[in-house]
């Protein structure tokens, strides 16, 4: 299938000018979260992990550190005190006071092993735990000890045994006298805060994002050639800036979209009037041969009028309404049917309605099935659903297109068949209307290779 397009070569478009290209994104760009709601958790996670690793590296390296060696050094003092009080005094009524005093004064259980002796010397069986510990009491002890940490009495205490003279002494401390509980408060406290902050900060942000996705949608929907209305200019004063741009934007194209229409009017009348008097002046004259070429100069005259008129006015003020467009593409298929071309139609899960513009749908589409049946002997119309839209695929059997070709046909006015012969060609605007009117309703029309050996021209329309 080709491209009814035709006319002169025409140069390319200029280059965009430096200060319009967009710079190429950073390495951080590409990596960065795709949402914007991820990205701005992202500047409050950031900031608040690394603020919380500031302060307990702060917390551990000075106060839970300092406050560890005053705790181990006052209970290797009172562990101390209770080995010289125990070698001192070898009377039981005196020892068993002392043990009595240590339990209610030092909270320290202590007991005689009489003629026992330590089988590990300065030993602990968790180092890491109770190096500290382990440290002060060499720096206070003249005695053998060893240290070990319970399994019983659920891990709550610590056991330190000290030789003397006559009898191992057991020292039972408990561990709040070694570790501080206040480690865990910290630890709860920093992460129950930076769980509500960020709580607290995701509701906001939330609300601040649905501005910004409703303006997104705002925006596509008048992409697609819907009816937008006025967007409230609320929010933070960067999103209200863009909601004021936004309605600029689109008054002036619709604006234009209007002067263009109304200016086309006038000009269809005015070319209309001219071409009515010479059809009915050709009409009064007498056949001959120079008659004959001058109503087919007319005729094309007019079908060229018609394709430029049709051209420039593109979807109009056509508003966009629910439609059926398996009823829509059945009714363009029927159409060339009639004519006797042949052409067949298969429609797969579309929706029963969507929201488009319904003549305008039908000239697109018109225009796609009305290139293939010029140039191929079997043409086919394949609908279906696709993720997001609607794919519309016509297929032909005809010559097709180059592909080194297939987006320069359809710059307006440009024909691959070089004739103004109607039956071989048009005037160059088939697929460039076609185009214009899917992307007015935020579509899309590309060409490629079809199953029967010609061209395949796909349409595709966002739902």
């Amino acid at each position: 299938m080709k491209d009814d397009i035709a006319g002169p070569e025409r140069d390319p478009p200029p280059a965009q000018a430096s200060w319009l290209k967009y710079p190429e994104p950073a390495a951080l760009e590409r990596i960065m979260p795709r949402t914007l709601m991820a990205r701005v958790s992202l500047t409050i996670v950031v900031p608040l992990i690394l603020v919380q690793l500031i302060s307990t590296y702060v917390f551990y390296d000075n106060h839970w550190d300092a406050m560890s060696r005053r705790m181990t050094q006052d209970l290797a003092g009172d562990i101390a005190a209770v080995s010289a009080a125990m070698i001192e005094f070898k009377e039981p009524a005196q020892r068993d006071w002392f043990v009595q005093n240590a339990k209610a004064t030092m909270e320290l259980e202590v007991s005689l092993a009489p003629g026992a002796r330590l089988e590990r010397l300065d030993t602990v069986n968790e180092p890491e735990d109770l190096a500290t510990f382990r440290e002060a009491l060499r720096g206070l002890l003249r005695q053998p000890f060893s240290i070990d940490r319970l399994s019983f009495r659920t891990d709550r205490l610590v056991a330190i045994r000290v030789q003397i003279d006559d009898g191992v002494l057991t020292v039972l401390a408990p561990r709040r006298r070694i570790w501080l509980n206040s480690t865990y408060i910290f630890v709860i406290w920093m992460v129950g805060s930076s769980i509500l902050l960020f709580g607290v900060a995701t509701v906001y942000l939330r609300s601040q994002v649905a501005i910004v996705r409703r303006l997104g949608r705002a925006a596509e929907n008048f992409g697609k050639g819907r009816e937008v209305p006025n967007f409230p200019s609320d929010g933070p004063f960067e999103v209200r800036q863009a909601a004021r741009a936004f309605n600029l934007m689109r008054a002036r194209i619709q604006r234009q979209i209007a002067q263009r229409t109304e200016m086309l009017a006038g000009v269809s009348h005015d070319l209309r009037t001219p071409l009515t008097r010479l059809k009915l002046q050709l009409a009064m004259m007498e056949k001959s041969a120079d008659v004959t070429d001058l109503r087919e100069d007319v005729a094309e005259m007019e079908r060229m009028l018609e394709a430029y008129l049709a051209f420039a006015r593109g979807d109009g003020a056509e508003e966009s309404a629910p439609a059926n467009v398996a009823a829509l593409i059945d009714d363009v298929v029927s159409r060339y049917s009639r004519d006797g071309a042949p052409v067949g139609s298969s429609i797969t899960g579309l929706p029963k309605q969507m929201a488009l513009k319904p003549v305008a749908f039908e000239r697109c589409l018109g225009n796609l099935v009305g290139n293939a049946v010029r140039y191929g002997t079997r043409v086919e119309v394949h609908a279906r659903r696709i993720e997001g839209a609607i794919q519309i695929d016509v297929d032909d059997d005809g010559p097709g297109i180059p592909e080194d070709k297939r987006e320069e046909v359809f710059r307006a006015f440009l024909r691959l068949e070089p004739s103004r012969n109607p039956e071989t060609g048009g005037v160059g605007l088939g697929l460039t209307i076609a185009r214009d009117v899917a992307r007015g309703m935020g579509g899309e029309v590309s060409l490629g290779d079809s199953p029967l050996g010609g061209l395949r021209a796909t349409l595709t329309i966002p739902l």
